[in-house]
């Protein structure tokens, strides 16, 4: 079997894997209050260049996206999206059961535009019912995108003008932003998005841990009382331990960014392979997921060698678009045995 459904179908690197069992029978404080998450911040505040960044580490991708923005909204603000995004495509109404509405604008290759969102909100307030109406609250916004796309920096610097010409901070999910970082094409930086970010989080789970997100208020500026909300949404690990440990192995000795750059290099030998077979690409992706228009005949072929991918969206009658993703695990092995298969 050869799968490339995701980039969180193995469990977790070896060397994270071992720092789990190195400290598994220590007798650490919980709550996220033990050397190894303290640890593990410190070295997160170095690779972003903040040291007065307030980090707290939660389990999963929308258990952190419904806890950031539940707790930056009032009663009566809502999520600016663009429409592909995932907190409004693929979380199961998880903001919207918080009671906050995702506002969406459209989607340019999973990207959102910075002069329609200044023209969502100018229009916002210049309807003199707005006090009727949702409030946009905040912005959020994901690199790599849904799409595998990625941001330029005057792209990014241009949405966060706008937010601060609104006052609506700015949240970047980072569940791959591994991969975002290491792509050869980006000229973004950790830095960069540090400073042009209200919030943003560093992804575990899709890069080397078995579970994990980083939060990182970068200038400090955490809702009060940020853990007392985070155990309001059921999100507080008791045993805390099990994030810090992790994430403290990945941020040692560029461990997080090495495995990253694996999932860019097997991701380019995978474009090759569809690339001299004549397969068309249903978009530019410079990261892990690679999104391919294929023939469905091609597909049942796929199915009976045992080779698993993510069916994306139809094409047209014959075809339909399927990602194909690379991970900080995959092999030149499995790619050079995909290409056997491939037809």
């Amino acid at each position: 079997m050869l799968n490339f459904a995701s980039d969180y179908t193995e469990g977790c690197h070896p060397k994270v894997l071992e720092a789990l069992v190195r400290s598994n029978m220590e007798q650490l404080t919980g709550y996220g209050t033990d050397a190894y998450t303290e640890s593990a911040k410190e070295k997160i505040r170095d690779f972003i260049g903040c040291p007065e960044a307030e980090i707290f580490f939660l389990t999963g991708g929308t258990q952190t996206n419904q806890t950031v923005i539940d707790t930056t909204l009032r009663m009566y603000e809502g999520v600016v999206s663009a429409q592909s995004g995932h907190v409004n495509c693929h979380e199961a109404g998880a903001i919207e059961y918080t009671g906050h509405k995702v506002m969406t604008l459209p989607s340019h290759e999973g990207k959102m535009d910075a002069g329609e969102l200044d023209s969502m909100v100018q229009g916002f307030y210049a309807d003199s019912d707005h006090d009727h109406m949702v409030f946009p609250g905040m912005v959020y916004i994901s690199h790599p995108t849904e799409y595998g796309t990625l941001y330029t920096k005057s792209e990014l610097k241009a949405i966060s003008e706008v937010c601060k010409k609104w006052n609506l901070p700015l949240f970047l999910d980072g569940a791959r932003l591994g991969y975002g970082l290491t792509s050869k094409t980006t000229d973004v930086t950790v830095k960069d998005i540090a400073g042009l970010t209200d919030v943003f989080y560093i992804g575990g789970t899709k890069v080397g841990a078995l579970c994990g997100e980083a939060i990182v208020y970068p200038g400090g500026n955490a809702p009060r009382q940020m853990v007392t909300l985070i155990k309001q949404h059921g999100a507080l690990l008791a045993k805390g331990r099990l994030n810090g440990v992790q994430f403290d192995a990945l941020f040692t000795d560029g461990l997080y960014t090495e495995i990253a750059g694996n999932a860019i290099e097997r991701a380019e030998e995978l474009k090759k392979v569809f690339t001299d077979r004549g397969y068309r690409f249903f978009i530019d992706s410079p990261t892990n997921q690679q999104f391919i228009i294929m023939p469905k005949k091609t597909l049942s072929v796929l199915d009976a060698a045992g080779v698993i991918y993510s069916t994306w969206e139809p094409y047209d009658k014959d075809n339909m678009v399927v990602r194909f993703c690379t991970s900080w695990a995959t092999t030149k092995e499995q790619i050079e045995a995909l290409a056997k298969i491939l037809v």
